[in-house]
């Protein structure tokens, strides 16, 4: 089985200067981001967290056990646990947020334009799945999905398209509503359905609630002198972490029609250490074309947080 982490060489700078304490993979998949930090720190213990069942027993038996700690379940319920059961201080916080290639080209998971399946659930226990989003979704529900999971303009006339269809017969695969969108859709650099599957995935698996979900648990954790890394792969959760990175850097949180200063400005819970995000290199992507719409923020807590 061949892993090819996303912007490895960039998560590894990130993380340079570490040496010893715990550092938590939200998304350690099939392990290659914890694989490469562990060889490069050899004091680093890691908890990783994942969801999904076939990358967790992969890595139970190609991680060396003794350094690193596998929690079952999505990043949004464990990280609290994680952060308890730390043996040291926790010196990263390390999400590759989305779907893992291995996952997009298992053609039973369905999350592929060809896939015979419709699912799309990266936690095959979620009773939510692609099948129940197409086929039973009233038309405003999936016009709403489209438009704001989707950013797709034509949102109106995609979920009305997909209603008229489902009527005659059920969706019953991603290559039937994938081949739908492509007649009735122009294609431009991308696939016509590329963003409805993200849109659809969006709202099968929560991926923007879940992620907010972990920027809330890491700021009350009050964590002192550790990093947090994300990796995002399109704009709506690039645009979630660039603000919260934002708010948590500032300093006075004061309202805008505020003259003067009241609030202390003391407020900064760390610095931003990406001022712009860090993306793939031209040698990467031809290696790895998925990772062309990676990018990588991170955050470092400082050391008066614990406000």
């Amino acid at each position: 089985m061949i892993h090819i982490p996303v912007l490895k060489s960039q998560t590894l700078q990130i993380f340079s200067l570490l040496s010893e304490g715990t550092l938590i993979d939200c998304t350690l998949g099939f392990g290659g981001h914890t694989q490469a930090l562990l060889q490069a720190h050899p004091q680093l213990q890691i908890i990783g967290i994942d969801q999904d069942e076939v990358a967790r027993e992969y890595c139970k038996t190609h991680l060396p056990q003794e350094r690193v700690q596998i929690l079952e379940g999505n990043f949004s319920e464990q990280i609290s646990n994680a952060l308890k059961i730390a043996k040291s201080p926790i010196v990263g916080v390390l999400a590759d947020i989305g779907v893992s290639s291995l996952q997009l080209d298992d053609l039973s998971r369905g999350f592929g334009f060809s896939s015979p399946t419709l699912d799309m659930r990266m936690d095959r226990s979620n009773p939510l799945d692609a099948s129940k989003v197409v086929n039973h979704y009233p038309k405003l529900e999936l016009e709403k999905i489209f438009r704001e999971y989707g950013e797709i303009r034509e949102s109106k006339k995609m979920a009305e398209l997909i209603v008229n269809a489902r009527e005659k017969k059920s969706f019953q695969s991603a290559f039937e509503l994938s081949s739908l969108l492509e007649k009735h859709f122009k294609k431009n650099k991308i696939h016509p359905a590329t963003l409805a599957f993200q849109a659809i995935r969006i709202e099968v698996n929560n991926e923007l609630g879940v992620l907010e979900s972990l920027l809330s648990s890491l700021y009350q954790a009050k964590l002192t002198n550790t990093i947090i890394a994300i990796i995002s792969f399109h704009s709506l959760e690039d645009r979630i972490i660039k603000n919260t990175f934002r708010e948590w850097e500032k300093s006075c949180i004061c309202p805008a029609e505020v003259m003067r200063c009241e609030c202390g400005n003391n407020h900064s819970r760390g610095k931003i250490l990406t001022k712009k995000p860090l993306i793939a290199t031209p040698e990467e992507i031809k290696a790895n074309p998925r990772s062309r719409s990676a990018k990588l923020r991170a955050f470092e807590f400082g050391n008066d947080n614990a406000k």
